[in-house]
C-alpha cells in the first residue's frame, strides 16, 4: 500500500509543458475566432443598422450563453471527464462563424454569438482542468501560459478584423472557420494525452485532495464572495474597453475604424502581456497581493484616461490593461486552492462569471450610451477599480497546494 501512491504523486508533481503549451495554443485559436464579434462591431453595426443597445445585446448572447454553461460543463468534467470535449467545442465556433458571417438580420447574429458561446464554455473548464493536471507543482505558471495564449489570440482579433474583415466585408468571417479546424486537430491530441497519461494524474491529484485538511466553510464562502465582487470590478471595466473602445476613440478624437481597431489592439497586446506576468508572480509572492495590486493599482490610471489628449490616452489604457490582465491567473489558482477537489468547476464557475459579467456589463454601458454618450460612460466606468478595495480582506489560504 505504501509503494504505489507515491510514484503516482510524484508523476503528478512533473509539469507537462508541451501540453500546456498545446492547450495555451488552442485557446489562442479560440480566442482568436471569438475576439471577431467584438472587433467586426462596427461593421455590423454599419450594415444592420444597429444601436449601441442591440451591440450590447449581441455582446449579452455570447457572454450569457458561455457564462451559464461553463459551471455546469466543468462539474460534469470534473465527475466524467470527456478527453474530446474540447474539439467538440471548436466545431460549435466553426459553426458559429459560417452563420455570423452570412448573417443579414440581428437575430441571426444572436443565434451564431451564441454557437460560438457554447465552444467557448465547452473549451474553458476543460482547457484549464487539463493545464492544472499538466502543471505540477507550478499551477500560477501553468495557469499563465494557458490565459496569455487566449489574450494573445483576443489581440490578433481586431487586427484581423482590420486588414481582413473590414476590407472584405462581413462575409470574410467564415474563412475563420478554417481555425476552428486546425484548433480540433490540436486539441485532440491533448484529448489523447489525457486519455494515456492524463487520467492517473487526476486520480493521484484527487486522492491528495481528499487527505489534505479541508478549509473551514466559513473561509471558502468569504473568499468566493470576495472574488466575485473583484470579478465584476474587472469585467466590467475590461468589457468597458473590449466593446466600446473603438466607438470612444472614434468619438473623442475622431480616429477612422482602421485605426481604432489597432489602438484596440495595443490594448489587448498588453492585456496578453500582463496575463503571463500574473500567475508566476502568484507562485512566489501570494495570489491575493497580485489580486489587490493588479485591481485596486490601475485606478489612477483609468481616472486619469478621459481628460487625456490621444496618444497618452493609448498608453495610459494599455499599461492599465497590462496591470488589470495579472489579476485573473491569480484568481482562477486561487479559487482552485480554496476549492481543490473541484478545479474543473471552480474554473467553469470563475470563467463563467468573468463572461456573465461582461454580458451584463455590455449591455449596461450600451443603453448608457445611448443616453448619455459613450464618452460620459468612459468617466463613470474610470472609477469600478475602487471595487479592488475588498482584496484587503480575501483569506489567505493554507491548505498545501496540490
Amino acid at each position: 500500500m505504501s509503494a504505489d501512491p507515491q510514484p503516482a504523486a510524484s508523476t503528478a508533481d512533473h509539469t507537462v509543458t508541451p501540453i500546456i503549451l498545446a492547450v495555451a495554443c488552442g485557446h489562442f485559436l479560440n480566442d482568436l475566432m471569438q475576439s471577431l464579434i467584438p472587433a467586426a462591431y462596427p461593421l455590423l453595426k454599419a450594415n444592420l443598422s444597429l444601436s449601441f443597445a442591440q451591440i450590447g445585446l449581441i455582446t449579452f448572447a455570447f457572454q450569457g450563453t458561455a457564462s451559464i454553461l461553463q459551471p455546469m460543463i466543468g462539474l460534469y468534467t470534473d465527475r466524467r471527464p470527456l478527453p474530446y470535449a474540447m474539439a467538440a467545442g471548436m466545431a460549435a465556433t466553426g459553426a458559429g462563424l459560417v452563420l455570423l458571417a452570412n448573417a443579414q438580420v440581428f437575430w441571426v447574429v444572436l443565434l451564431a454569438v451564441a454557437l460560438i458561446g457554447l465552444g467557448s464554455a465547452i473549451f474553458h473548464p476543460e482547457a484549464s482542468r487539463i493545464a492544472r493536471l499538466a502543471a505540477g507543482m507550478r499551477p500560477g505558471f501553468a495557469q499563465s501560459v494557458f490565459q496569455v495564449g487566449g489574450n494573445a489570440g483576443t489581440a490578433v482579433g481586431p487586427l484581423a478584423a482590420a486588414f481582413i474583415v473590414m476590407e472584405r466585408g462581413q462575409v470574410s468571417i467564415e474563412w475563420f472557420a478554417a481555425v476552428a479546424v486546425t484548433a480540433m486537430v490540436l486539441l485532440w491530441g491533448v484529448g489523447r494525452w489525457y486519455q494515456a497519461a492524463g487520467a492517473a494524474r487526476a486520480l493521484a491529484r484527487k486522492a491528495r485532495a481528499r487527505s489534505a485538511r479541508p478549509l473551514p466553510r466559513a473561509t471558502v464562502r468569504l473568499g468566493m464572495t470576495l472574488l466575485i465582487l473583484l470579478m465584476i470590478s474587472k469585467f466590467v471595466y475590461s468589457v468597458s474597453l473590449s466593446s466600446y473602445y473603438t466607438f470612444y476613440l472614434i468619438a473623442q478624437y475622431g480616429l477612422t475604424t482602421s485605426q481604432s481597431q489597432i489602438a484596440l489592439f495595443l490594448f489587448l497586446a498588453a492585456v496578453a502581456a500582463g496575463t503571463i506576468i500574473g500567475g508566476p508572480v502568484g507562485d512566489r509572492i501570494g495570489r491575493r497581493k497580485v489580486i489587490l495590486w493588479s485591481i485596486l493599482g490601475i485606478l489612477p490610471l483609468t481616472v486619469a484616461v478621459p481628460w487625456l489628449p490621444l496618444v497618452p490616452a493609448v498608453i495610459l489604457v494599455s499599461l492599465a490593461g497590462l496591470i488589470l490582465a495579472s489579476a485573473f491567473p491569480a484568481m482562477v489558482v486561487y479559487a482552485q486552492d480554496l476549492m481543490p477537489q473541484h478545479t474543473g468547476m471552480v474554473a467553469g464557475l470563475l470563467f463563467g462569471l468573468a463572461f456573465g459579467t461582461a454580458a451584463l456589463g455590455a449591455a449596461g454601458l450600451g443603453i448608457l450610451a445611448d443616453r448619455i454618450g459613450i464618452i460620459s460612460v468612459y468617466r463613470i466606468s474610470a472609477f469600478l477599480p475602487l471595487l479592488g478595495l475588498v482584496a484587503l480582506f480575501l483569506p489567505e489560504p493554507t491548505t498545501r497546494r496540490i
